[in-house]
């Protein structure tokens, strides 16, 4: 047995195992002592030696130790080294032995679980974990099919609703959903952790995108709302809060995207909302109410005018006046509105205004003459309302006196001497009319007389009687109704119609537009007449000289006369040409009645006209114009 001594230059050999001293504790000695009763095994030290020098032959092979052991903590006996090499074999046989246990689980478990879902697989909050694969897609099938045709839940900002997926074009793809399943884990530590773990899988759906649509557009429909700003009303006399409320619009898009995701889960599915906020809050309206509307209503607001009289404001009329609108601040301003207040106020006042007349042209001898306008003395409601605001915020005396200004008339007397209103321009009669077409000619002649147009300005005639019924004072009287004879009330207002067209033609004013009958009537000028309809068609002129133009009009039991008054500037000239392509009627029998208006017939032919203007002072032509026009042949009608 040999002890290896390590000094600090080479190692020595002791020849005396027995004889070996204490340990040295000087510089580069060692030495181990054993006991005589031990039971000795000389373990062998593995020493480095220093390394040779270049010039020094290497150590021998057979110098070196046969074989090296690994070095124990420092101070370690021999046999505690001993029994430390005792033990590592012990726990390499545990360790190896605990290896193949789990290597001989890992393989049954993956055998057993061939085939199967993998542990802790969920969809749609069902468990197929461990479960056959054909009966997992069983079981997805049935479960799924069965809520696709169930209302889900849906939650729309916060409103509630519900869609039945398979309705809104959504059900379950089984195959592809059993796809994203996957197979068994081979990672040991996945097949660990799934004793303890889930795994949610998406359900895959198959989308009808057209019925998808269609189904979170009807939820728009029904769920959108704009928002509701904070506001005050009045029911009657007293102010209700209109509490705020913000919009909510549904993301078409978004919903069906959060559709297609969540409807196989049991939980309600959140869909996406655009929201419209509001500028006024709850404060605001219950400030507004206390400061400003309640005051409002408290009692009434009188304005007192001449002779006593006076227009009161009720508390219950308020509402009508009294508005409000958001400041741009989270509040509410009040805002009044004059012509609703002047509306309430205006009519209990009216007795004491003047109102102001225009200047009239009338023709008295053949001569017209002016009777001087009327300058009114009126309220002035814009500046009595100044005092409105004070008013009904006022805790008192809630009175204040009505503020009168003189009114001027749209046409003053001077205004009407400048008109240079002095002759008879142009004039033209007709006749031959029945009874109750008389009626109605001379109701809208006696409407018209008296009209002045400006320089400048444009005559409706339709604009200016406004309706003709009934109420006005006009009868039922022949019309032509679609080339027919007929009656309505108001027949006869184209003989009036042709008449001032004529009068206006030879007075040389310009034609802005009228109609010739559909079929001629003898007792027209041919391509020279007009006829009008309430609503439909007009006659109207413009006064296209430097001076003002005054319309008399009149009539009696066999004719009417329209005559022009103004300056004359110029001379007309009218050219009727002659007849062609003439066609005949056709024949019409309709049921004896009141509705049936018998009649001959007569041809229809093309003819035209021509008007020819001229300077009155030189002479010269200064306009020509020319219109054709193509008369329908009037039908034959039988009442039988």
């Amino acid at each position: 047995m040999c002890v290896t001594e390590v000094s600090g230059k080479s190692p020595r050999h002791a020849a005396d195992p027995g004889s070996l001293p204490e340990r040295n504790n000087g510089a580069g000695r060692h030495s181990v002592e054993q006991p005589d009763d031990a039971v000795t095994e000389v373990i062998p030290v593995v020493v480095e030696a220093p390394v040779a020098a270049a010039d020094e032959p290497a150590a021998s092979a057979s110098a070196a130790p046969a074989a090296a052991a690994p070095a124990g903590p420092p101070g370690e006996t021999r046999l505690a080294a001993k029994r430390r090499l005792r033990r590592r074999p012990r726990v390499g046989l545990l360790v190896g032995g605990l290896f193949a246990v789990l290597a001989i689980a890992y393989g049954i478990d993956l055998f057993v679980s061939s085939g199967s879902v993998p542990r802790g697989v969920t969809v749609a909050g069902i468990d197929l974990g461990g479960k056959d694969k054909g009966e997992a897609e069983a079981i997805l099938r049935d479960r799924l099919g069965e809520r696709s045709e169930q209302p889900v839940a849906v939650a729309i900002g916060d409103l509630r609703s519900e869609v039945v997926p398979v309705a809104a074009g959504l059900q379950v793809d089984v195959a592809t959903t059993m796809d994203a399943v996957g197979s068994q884990p081979l990672n040991p530590i996945t097949r660990l952790t799934s004793f303890f773990t889930t795994r949610e899988t998406d359900v895959t759906s198959v989308v009808d995108d057209a019925a998808l649509t269609a189904a979170v557009t009807d939820l728009a429909a029904s769920t959108d709302r704009k928002p509701v700003e904070g506001n005050v009303v009045f029911e009657g006399a007293e102010p209700v809060p209109v509490k705020p409320a913000v919009g909510q619009t549904l993301d078409v898009e978004g919903a069906k995207v959060a559709l297609i995701a969540g409807w196989a889960d049991e939980n309600p599915v959140e869909l996406p909302v655009e929201v419209g906020g509001v500028a006024v809050d709850a404060t605001a309206v219950d400030r507004a109410i206390e400061e400003v509307a309640r005051p409002a209503v408290s009692s009434e607001v009188v304005f007192t005018g001449r002779d006593n009289k006076s227009a009161v404001l009720r508390p219950e009329l308020v509402g009508a006046v009294l508005t409000f609108v958001p400041d741009g601040r989270g509040g509410l301003a009040p805002e009044y509105n004059r012509d609703a207040a002047t509306a309430i106020l205006a009519p209990q006042l009216a007795v004491t205004d003047v109102k102001p007349k225009d200047a009239v042209i009338a023709v008295d001898s053949g001569f017209p003459r002016i009777v001087p306008a009327v300058v009114g003395d009126m309220v002035s409601w814009q500046k009595t309302l100044d005092q409105l605001p004070a008013l009904l915020g006022a805790s008192g005396a809630r009175t204040a006196t009505a503020i009168y200004e003189p009114v001027q008339p749209a046409l003053t007397t001077e205004g009407a001497t400048g008109l240079g209103i002095k002759e008879v321009i142009g004039e033209y009669s007709t006749g031959g009319f029945e009874s109750a077409s008389g009626v109605n000619i001379r109701k809208v002649a006696q409407v018209v007389n008296g009209a002045i147009v400006k320089p400048g300005d444009t005559f409706s005639l339709n604009g200016f009687t406004g309706p003709r019924g009934l109420e006005q004072g006009y009868v039922e009287s022949g019309v032509i109704d679609h080339g027919r004879p007929a009656k309505a009330v108001g027949g006869g207002i184209s003989q009036f119609a042709t008449t001032l067209y004529n009068a206006t033609y030879f007075a040389g004013l310009e034609d802005v537009t009228h109609t010739e009958h559909s079929y001629y009537i003898s007792r027209y000028p041919e391509a020279r007449e007009a006829t009008v309809y309430e609503g439909a068609i007009d006659l109207q002129f413009r006064n296209n000289t430097s001076s003002g133009i005054l319309i008399e009009s009149f009539g009696n039991s066999s004719n009417v006369t329209v005559r022009i008054w103004g300056t004359k500037t110029v001379d007309v000239e009218s050219v009727t040409g002659d007849r062609y392509a003439q066609t005949q009627p056709e024949s019409v029998t309709l049921p004896k009645g009141d509705d049936c208006v018998a009649s001959k017939g007569a041809p229809g032919f093309t003819t035209s006209n021509t008007r020819i203007i001229s300077d009155r002072a030189s002479g010269n032509e200064v306009y020509r114009h020319t219109r054709t026009v193509k008369y329908d042949p009037v039908p034959i009608v039988k009442c039988e």
